[in-house]
């Protein structure tokens, strides 16, 4: 399977037995990024949040009691 990087536009081939090329053709709504782009964008995050001003938002998580 022929994947276009969504940063680089670089053309990866993947094989079509990879967990990652089946979640791509199922589900056409996720996109792929290569893994230089990916250690990248987690090397500028990283330098990013050792900064002190770099806060990630995610929603608080609620405790059901269950």
């Amino acid at each position: 399977m022929k994947v276009k990087c969504v940063l680089c536009d670089d053309i990866h081939d993947l094989d079509d037995g990879n967990p990652l090329a089946k979640k791509l053709r199922n589900r056409p709504i996720h996109t792929y990024m290569c893994e230089t782009c990916q250690a990248r964008i987690a090397k500028r995050t990283e330098e990013r949040a050792q900064t002190g001003n770099f806060h990630l938002y995610r929603d608080p998580t609620q405790d059901d009691g269950w």
